[in-house]
Parts: structure tokens; sequence; C-alpha cells
């Protein structure tokens, strides 16, 4: 009965039913807002009438992400690779080296 319990989609279940119960029990704690006209409105650090223009550039941080991407992947792949096997890895860490002159060469 506890190999039954313990497998994912038992647990999931089990926590599902847990926090729908739990949600229930504090519902009563929630404030209750009336029907009010501004409701909707869009509202950001005491301000109404937002102006929703930003948009922000990421083309900063992508070679940041790129670079922990391929890093992560090759820690990966370097640590799962079985006992005998080198080719795998070695082009991993290769192409993980011509991905990284890449990078920094722009």
């Amino acid at each position: 009965m506890a190999q039954i319990l313990l497998t994912p989609p038992v647990t999931l279940l089990i926590f599902l039913v847990l926090g729908l119960a739990l949600s229930r029990a504090v519902a009563g704690y929630s404030a209750v807002g009336g029907e009010n006209v501004r409701k909707l409105e869009s509202y950001a650090c005491g301000h109404r009438q937002v102006n929703h223009s930003v948009s922000p550039d990421y083309s900063q941080f992508f070679p940041y992400a790129f670079f922990f991407t391929i890093m992560h992947v090759l820690a990966l792949v370097v640590a799962t690779a079985p006992v005998g096997e080198l080719i795998l890895p070695l082009l991993y860490i290769a192409s993980g080296l011509l991905a990284l002159v890449i990078i920094f060469r722009r």
C-alpha cells in the first residue's frame, strides 16, 4: 500500500485534494469586494490610468540565458554519461565550446 501512495499520480491527487480542502477552509477569511465601476481598471504603484507602453528589451539578457543553458546541458550530459562512453560527452563539450565562442565573439 505504501508503494502505491508514493507513486507520482497518487501523490499529486493527494496534494491536490489537500490543497483544495485548505483553500475551502480559509475561504471564509478572504475579503469580499463589492461591485464597483473601477474594479477592473488598471492600477500600479498607487497610480491609476497606467500607460502600458513599456516594452522590455531582453536582447542583453539572451547571451547570459544561452550561456547558462549550454553549461547546464553540458554538465548534465557529461555527468550522466555512461562509464565506457567517451565520444558523446566529448562531442557535446566541443559543440558547447563552439557555441560559447559564437556568444562571446558578438
